[in-house]
């Protein structure tokens, strides 16, 4: 486990329970450097002040903050500090909410919540039962690298975990993003409702970084002078889809296929959309014609059978004399 980034309390009332904030994820991104193609050197960056050109260490430089065009005022981090800050060594659960009342484009970054030492272990333990119970969330206010946070506190197994979360004011409305008004058939909805049942999974932890991997292959290839393998091409995104109940049909086969169900796997074909009675009228004409050329068809086949044996017949005669 990771050293806690943070540590102060959570507070819960007048309940006060000592934690410790340890990062609940790690990035196992790779990270590049740049470098001079031709000689392999290091390419690093400097700051140098636009005016004077002098290059700066860290201890001369401080946050500048532009109220107006070219004017700039200096912030200090001895002003950052200077700041009040309720929840500046503090936890603090303002509310408690239904889990699902929560909207996930608001969840950030996630840390686990130890407990500080035995005297935070009954407040921890209690607090975590109560949420279990109630199967709610606790909404809480806190500050991390020099801003206050919103923050969601949940339960994981035994654990309390912290979720950052955006202020209502940074998220974007996604209203202008809907697609025009179209009409869906339930048969369309039921079939797509079928392919999520075919795709339906209880664990998802064998999912892998195939991008990170094949990367890795890449360096290690370089890293021996040999050229790496070469990759398939990715296949192009399908066209328009036309008919959206056979697509659905061979989704769900292909699902299922996929997870070895293969012959044993019953693919019922789903509802075509009902069709209007317009439709229906129009082709009505079109099937009574049909009818009647099957009919005549079928006259025709009976006379062309009775002249067969007539012809057979004929053939035959000057065989025998």
């Amino acid at each position: 486990m990771p050293r806690p980034i943070w540590s102060g309390a959570i507070s819960f009332g007048l309940v006060t329970i000592p934690i410790k904030v340890v990062p609940a994820t790690e990035n196992h991104n790779i990270s590049f450097r740049q470098v001079h193609l031709e000689d392999m050197g290091r390419v690093r960056y400097r700051k140098v002040c636009e005016l004077d050109g002098k290059q700066l260490s860290d201890n001369e430089i401080v946050k500048g903050y532009e109220v107006a065009k070219d004017q700039l005022v200096a912030v200090t981090d001895e002003d950052l500090a200077e700041i009040p800050l309720p929840t500046a060594k503090a936890i603090e659960i303002v509310a408690f909410v239904p889990a699902g009342s929560i909207d996930p484009v608001r969840i950030g970054d996630s840390y686990y919540l130890e407990g500080d030492g035995q005297v935070a272990a009954k407040p921890y333990k209690l607090l975590r039962q109560a949420l279990e119970r109630s199967s709610k969330v606790a909404v809480a206010k806190f500050a991390l690298r020099g801003r206050e946070r919103l923050g969601l506190l949940r339960v994981k197994g035994d654990a309390l975990v912290l979720h950052s979360m955006h202020w209502p004011d940074e998220i974007r409305s996604p209203a202008s993003l809907a697609p025009p008004a179209v009409e869906i058939e339930d048969s369309e909805v039921d079939g797509a409702i079928a392919l999520m049942d075919a795709m339906g999974e209880e664990d998802i932890s064998h999912y892998t970084d195939h991008y990170r991997e094949a990367l890795e292959e890449l360096i290690a290839a370089k890293a021996q002078g040999k050229q790496p393998a070469p990759v398939a091409e990715a296949q192009e995104p399908g066209g328009q889809v036309v008919d959206l109940m056979a697509a659905l049909n061979a989704s769900v086969a292909q699902a299922r296929e996929s997870r070895g169900e293969g012959e044993h796997a019953t693919v019922h074909e789903m509802p075509k959309p009902k069709k209007t009675a317009k439709k229906a009228a129009k082709k009505t004409p079109a099937k009574k014609t049909a009818a009647k050329k099957t009919a005549a068809g079928s006259t025709a086949g009976s006379t062309a059978k009775k002249a067969t044996p007539k012809k057979t017949a004929d053939r035959r005669k000057p065989r025998a004399s």
